[in-house]
């Protein structure tokens, strides 16, 4: 849980409304890989991307 809390406000926002289960260390990658400390709107919008293209994928393996 530590490592949760360590996570900047906006991305545990963003977390706690997730579809799929990310760990905080996957999240913190995408973020700071999106440039979070910059800025955070596009960071969020890449996690979404990310999270969209995964459900996606998830879809289409199931079938």
């Amino acid at each position: 849980m530590t490592s949760f809390d360590r996570l900047p406000p906006a991305l545990r926002g963003w977390l706690s409304q997730a579809a799929l289960p990310w760990s905080p260390a996957s999240a913190r990658a995408i973020w700071e890989k999106a440039g979070g400390r910059r800025d955070p709107e596009a960071a969020l919008q890449r996690l979404s991307e990310v999270e969209r293209a995964m459900l996606r994928r998830d879809r289409f393996t199931q079938a």
